[in-house]
C-alpha cells in the first residue's frame, strides 16, 4: 500500500461534491491509512513475518440538520457512501453542525521507519540475552513497526493531514517448575529506535525477583505500583476529566474545578507533541496544545470535543476523537503525562519497610466511581527495603480516588505505556489479600 496524496485528497473533494449535490448541509471526509510489518517468535524462535494493512474512509453529513456517517474500507463507491450517510441521517434528530473552520496544513512527518531485518536482530538480540540469563525460560515476543496517515476534510475548507510511524515491541518469558507457572512479560513504545538490551535487562530483574516464592499476609500497607501497572490508576482520573461526564453529573469532580482532587505531588497533563505518537489536531480537525488538567493536585480543566464544550460554555479543549473510524466524536484524551518525582526505582523500594509491588495484573481497572479489586498476576513482597519474594494468589482493593491523595512516593523512572506517560508510584489506602503462609 502507498499513501498516494493526489488520490486520497481527490476522494475527499468527490465526496464532498457529491454530498453537496445531494442537499447535505455541511460534511466531512475522515480518511486514515496504515500499514504495519510485526515480526513474531514463539518459544525462543522466529514464528512468522507478516505485513498488515489497512484503509477506511468516513463521509459525516449534515441534511436539514440531521447527522448521518457512513464507513467504507478499502475501495470506495462516492455514491453509494453519501445515499447511506444521508439514510442515516434521516433516523437521526437535528443537532447543531460542529465542524473546524478553513485552514489547509500539511503537518510534518514523524517518526523513522525501520527494516523487518532490523526487527528480526532486535528480538533475537533480547531473546537470547534473557536465555543466557535464565536457559529454562520460553520466550515468546512481538516487534512491529507500524505507520499511519490521517486526513480530515470538510466543506468549511478545512483541509489537515500528518504521517506518524512509531515503533513497538512486547517481550514475555515463562517458565513452569513443578505445578509454579511464572510469566513475566514487558514492552515498549518509542519513535526512532527500540532498546533490546533494556527491554531484556527488564524481564531478567523480574525473573531474579520471582526466584523465590513469599507469603503475604493481609492487611492494609503501602503499595508500589510499577510504571507498567500504574496506568490502571489514571484511567479513573481520565474519566472523571472529561467533559460529557460532568454534563451527565457523573463526574465526582462535577463541581470540583479549582479544587484540590488528589494528592499535591501529582501533576497531569496532555502532551500531543512529546512521546511515540503525534497528533497535531484532533478527529474535528482543532489543533491540539499541551494542556495542564490536574496541577500540584489541583483540578484546573475538564476536557471536550466542540459539542460539550458548547454545552459547557467553554470551547473545545481540541479532544474530539472517534473511538473508533464508524463512531462519532467524542471527548478523549491523548498523549498523558504524569510529571515524574525523585526517586529511582531501587530507592523506591528501599524505603518500604513492610510493602508489595504490584507489577502486573489480571482484570481491568476501576471505572469512573474508583472501586476496584484485581489479581496481582505478578507482585513481589517486600520487608525491610528488600524483594523477599514472588506472592501468589494475593487480591488489591480499594477506592482509587482514596489511594491517590495518599501517595507515599512518585518515581523517576517514567516510561510511555502506549498513550499514558507514567512513572512507579507508592500508594496508600488500599486493602491487601493474600496467603500468609
Amino acid at each position: 500500500m502507498t499513501f498516494d496524496d493526489a488520490q486520497r485528497q481527490a476522494m475527499a473533494e468527490q465526496l464532498l461534491k457529491q454530498a453537496a449535490q445531494a442537499g447535505a448541509d455541511a460534511a466531512e471526509v475522515f480518511q486514515s491509512q496504515s500499514l504495519a510489518c510485526p515480526v513474531f517468535f514463539e518459544a525462543n524462535r522466529l514464528k512468522q513475518l507478516e505485513s498488515s494493512q489497512s484503509e477506511g474512509t468516513a463521509l459525516r453529513l449534515w441534511k436539514e440538520g440531521r447527522p448521518g456517517l457512513a464507513v467504507a474500507y478499502g475501495a470506495v463507491d462516492p455514491q453509494a457512501l453519501v445515499e447511506r450517510a444521508i439514510a442515516i441521517s434521516q433516523l437521526n434528530e437535528p443537532e447543531t453542525i460542529e465542524l473546524a473552520s478553513q485552514s489547509r496544513i500539511r503537518y510534518p512527518d514523524l517518526g523513522q521507519s525501520v527494516s523487518v531485518e532490523q526487527l528480526v536482530d532486535w528480538g533475537k538480540e533480547a531473546i537470547a540475552l534473557v536465555r543466557d540469563h535464565s536457559p529454562e525460560t520460553l520466550c515468546s515476543a512481538e516487534w512491529d513497526c507500524e505507520t499511519e496517515l490521517t486526513h480530515l476534510t470538510n466543506s468549511e475548507g478545512l483541509d489537515c493531514g500528518y504521517l506518524d510511524t512509531t515503533l513497538s515491541c512486547y517481550l514475555s518469558a515463562e517458565w513452569v517448575r513443578g505445578d509454579d507457572f511464572l510469566n513475566v512479560a514487558d514492552g515498549q513504545t518509542l519513535r526512532d529506535r527500540l532498546n533490546p538490551v533494556e527491554l531484556a535487562q527488564q524481564i531478567i530483574q523480574r525473573l531474579d525477583w520471582a526466584n523465590d516464592n513469599a507469603a503475604l499476609a493481609s492487611g492494609r500497607f503501602p503499595i508500589l505500583f510499577t510504571s507498567k501497572a500504574a496506568d490502571m490508576l489514571w484511567g479513573t482520573l481520565q474519566a472523571a476529566m472529561n467533559g460529557k461526564r460532568v454534563i451527565e453529573r457523573a463526574s465526582p469532580w462535577s463541581d470540583r474545578l479549582g479544587e484540590p482532587v488528589v494528592d499535591p505531588i501529582l501533576t497531569l497533563s496532555q502532551q500531543p507533541d512529546r512521546g511515540p505518537f503525534s497528533c497535531p489536531f484532533d478527529d474535528e480537525g482543532s489543533p491540539t496544545h499541551p494542556i495542564t488538567f490536574i496541577k500540584d493536585g489541583v483540578l484546573q480543566l475538564f476536557y471536550t470535543d466542540r459539542t460539550i464544550g458548547r454545552s459547557l460554555s467553554s470551547g473545545t479543549t481540541g479532544n474530539g476523537f472517534r473511538p473508533g473510524l464508524g463512531s462519532y466524536p467524542t471527548p478523549g484524551l491523548f498523549n498523558i503525562v504524569i510529571e515524574p518525582g525523585f526517586q529511582s526505582l531501587d530507592e523506591m523500594i528501599g524505603n518500604l519497610e513492610h510493602g508489595l509491588i504490584v507489577d502486573q495484573i489480571l482484570g481491568g481497572g476501576a471505572g469512573i466511581s474508583g472501586d476496584f479489586s484485581i489479581n496481582v498476576d505478578l507482585g513481589y513482597a517486600v520487608r525491610q527495603g528488600e524483594i523477599i519474594g514472588r506472592v501468589k494468589d494475593t487480591m488489591v482493593a480499594g477506592n482509587v480516588y482514596t489511594a491517590l491523595k495518599q501517595v507515599v512516593a512518585l518515581g523517576s523512572d517514567a516510561a510511555w505505556n502506549g498513550s499514558c506517560y507514567t512513572p512507579s508510584i507508592v500508594v496508600d489506602g488500599l486493602s491487601i489479600t493474600g496467603r500468609s503462609s
